[in-house]
């Protein structure tokens, strides 16, 4: 392999006034993790990184110099990153069974970069976590379901008394809130360990869209409407899309939720070029003051009979805040008891 060919991008002419700055950019390269290949504006490969080189398994002096339909043939993917106009994003396969995202751009100059990012192991972590989830979900699910059972049984075989009544109630009641919390109890302890989130660039208003759709069906149930109103455009934050979304989801969902039905709840984005906001407010129940420092906590819930009638398990506002405070953002809410919520988040935001 000719190590100049690495070492030193080619389709670069130096700047004798920023050689500083040249320095750099011949640093980041050389050393990024990331792959990178560079086409010019006549498709011919002009540059690629040591990890482009090690991640696709070719020699650099097999690529520079050559069209990507040369160098890669029986790696369509790749082949389409460089063909077509415009940003595009595709995943990639690499030897050896190892996937990466694709990302690709024109430059004004007209050159074509395209940028490989090796997932494996981020994918693994994620199915491991998702099989994870769905083991232990039905672990305790499967007994959970049975206590259910075994209540409903227990009128079947004589009449009961208020209390022994009541007390039925209530098991039937916990254990429908402990099926309910199974898989967001998981999910937060996964988040809590430590491990790894994605970390690429988001638009909040794309996530608050999509949570209004998935819970249109239960506004459309409790006779409520969502209003939306987000700054266009948002300023872009820097994290994992599903988690994100999963804690709008929370905040969003407790606003349906814990209001009276024909009511209007409220989704609200703004932001500038250093923080990004999103608020859900509703007029609902309220919090009491004596409680507001508590609502984050795991599992709990308000002593408010009003609340413990809805269904919950005390997680949603947790997981919100972990998966918030796990993107170097802040979380808070203000209330008034019977007039209405307002729950607050901010995330820093990152240049476009």
């Amino acid at each position: 392999m000719d190590a100049s060919a690495v070492d030193q991008p080619r389709g670069v002419q130096p700047d004798p006034a920023a050689g500083g700055r040249s320095a750099l950019y011949d640093f980041l390269f050389r050393t990024i993790a990331d792959g990178v290949l560079v086409a010019g504006v006549d498709r011919l490969i002009e540059q690629i990184n040591p990890a482009a080189a090690a991640m696709l398994g070719v020699p650099v002096e097999d690529v520079i110099g050559k069209t990507p339909e040369q160098v890669f043939i029986h790696n369509p993917a790749l082949v389409n990153l460089f063909n077509r106009s415009g940003d595009q994003t595709l995943n990639v396969w690499l030897p050896k069974r190892r996937l990466a995202v694709g990302t690709a751009k024109t430059l004004p100059d007209g050159m074509r970069v395209v940028v490989l990012q090796d997932v494996t192991e981020k994918q693994d972590i994620e199915s491991r976590r998702e099989t994870l989830v769905h083991s232990i979900a039905h672990d305790l699910r499967n007994p959970i379901s049975a206590l259910t059972g075994f209540a409903d049984l227990v009128e079947k075989f004589g009449d009961l008394n208020p209390q022994q009544q009541k007390f039925l109630t209530r098991i039937r009641q916990t254990a429908s809130k402990l099926y309910d919390v199974v898989g967001t109890l998981v999910d937060l302890a996964w988040i809590e360990a430590g491990m790894p989130l994605a970390h690429r660039p988001i638009k909040l208003d794309s996530l608050i869209e999509k949570v209004v759709s998935d819970l249109s069906s239960l506004a459309l149930e409790r006779k409520m409407t969502i209003a939306v109103s987000v700054q266009h455009p948002m300023p872009p934050v820097m994290g994992d899309g599903d988690r994100l979304r999963l804690a709008i989801y929370h905040l969003l969902h407790n606003a349906l939720i814990y209001s009276d039905p024909e009511q209007t709840v409220a989704i609200h984005a703004w932001g500038d070029e250093h923080e990004a906001y999103c608020s859900v407010a509703d007029r609902g129940i309220g919090i009491a003051d004596s409680e507001l420092e508590m609502i984050f906590d795991r599992l709990y819930r308000s002593r408010d009979e009003r609340v413990r009638e809805r269904p919950g398990g005390g997680l949603g506002l947790t997981l919100a805040k972990t998966i918030i405070t796990r993107h170097g953002g802040a979380i808070w809410a203000s209330s008034n008891l019977g007039v209405g919520s307002t729950f607050t988040f901010v995330l820093p935001a990152v240049p476009e």
